[in-house]
């Protein structure tokens, strides 16, 4: 079941530079472009109205990339005969030069079983309702060196900004914009944790170390928690409920998140939802809106999510690239976030 060998993996590390040597070389790619980001505003919902107008601002996006829609009510989850037709409308509205899209709002977050950012890059697959357990269908943007996803592969990438929170939804976008400024030291934490079905992904941990070109340290922990750490850049783990949030400092550009099952239930009332990443100072987090069993495929995979990172990639497009099977995973944060960017 799982794709890659041990000689692959340990390729992966050396990529990284996680022996800690100061001479790996890097390749600095260029991330996406706010011209090639449209952005979607909800007329129907205040919020996304207010947080729209100031995503266009600060981060400059042409007039031409905002798609306005009308979505009454904030469901949670809509019909595939409603996810068409919003599909569509946004679609039409959008020029070749468009690689990404960013919907500003909490909700909707789901078509039936798929995250709305799942069915609105790859398609509604409505086989995998049919047993959410069972395997994904394969991204063809996974762990690729792809620069422009739409124009190589067909594939728009999407993800969700938040916004049940007008100040913490501008915060949010204000962390992503300060990522760009300057490398600062940092670290990217790997939590196994004593929920062992859910620490499918660790045998993909980066070795800890040193990556000195990009003044940061990987740490692999045994633990429940983190607490009173305030370098993360990264911080993965898998718990149902992550404790001591409110102890932690994230710095700009930083990714989260759990592997768990609802995560990407934004406003659920069982498990975490990774908006708590978000206000606890993450920039960006992932999470599946229906159980999909503990697949690795279907959660960020820790080596390729920081191989692509560190290498330049935006937040949207180095967690769409560590995901191989992401239908009912939900991509949310600020996403032109790119700290490692060539400057």
């Amino acid at each position: 079941m799982t794709p890659f060998s041990r000689p692959y993996l340990y390729l992966l590390f050396l990529l990284l530079g996680s022996a800690g040597s100061a001479s790996a070389q890097f390749v600095s790619a260029g991330p996406l472009q706010p011209r090639q980001l449209a952005i979607v505003i909800n007329d129907d919902e205040p919020n996304s109205v207010e947080v729209g107008d100031y995503y266009r601002k600060r981060r400059n996006i042409p007039p031409e990339n905002v798609v306005h829609v009308r979505i009454p009510g904030k469901p949670r989850s809509l019909s595939p005969e409603r996810f068409a037709q919003l599909k569509s409308h946004i679609d039409a509205a959008l020029g070749p030069q468009v690689q990404a899209v960013l919907m500003i709002w909490t909700a909707p977050y789901a078509v039936e079983c798929n995250s709305l950012t799942g069915a609105y890059t790859l398609g509604f697959d409505p086989a995998q309702c049919a047993k959410t357990c069972a395997a994904g269908r394969p991204s063809a943007y996974f762990n690729s060196g792809t620069r422009r996803p739409f124009s190589e592969l067909g594939l728009r990438l999407s993800m969700l900004l938040p916004t049940e929170s007008v100040q913490q939804a501008k915060a949010l976008i204000d962390r992503g914009v300060a990522s760009g400024f300057r490398v600062v030291p940092a670290s990217a934490y790997y939590l196994t944790t004593s929920e062992t079905s859910r620490n499918s992904r660790a045998q993909f941990f980066p070795q800890a170390g040193k990556i000195a070109a990009r003044k940061l340290t990987t740490k692999r922990l045994a633990s429940d928690a983190l607490e009173n750490v305030h370098d993360i850049i990264i911080y993965q783990t898998g718990m149902a409920q992550v404790a001591k949030l409110e102890t932690l400092g994230f710095v700009p550009g930083a990714l989260a998140d759990h592997l768990t099952s609802l995560g990407g239930d934004l406003l659920g009332e069982g498990q975490m939802s990774s908006l708590r990443w978000l206000e606890a100072g993450a920039t960006a987090s992932y999470g599946s809106v229906s159980e999909p069993c503990n697949y690795w495929q279907k959660f960020p995979n820790p080596a390729v999510l920081l191989k692509h990172y560190v290498q330049g990639d935006s937040a949207i497009e180095a967690y769409w690239k560590s995901v191989a099977w992401p239908t009912q995973g939900l991509f949310i944060g600020e996403p032109l976030a790119a700290p490692y960017r060539a400057r």
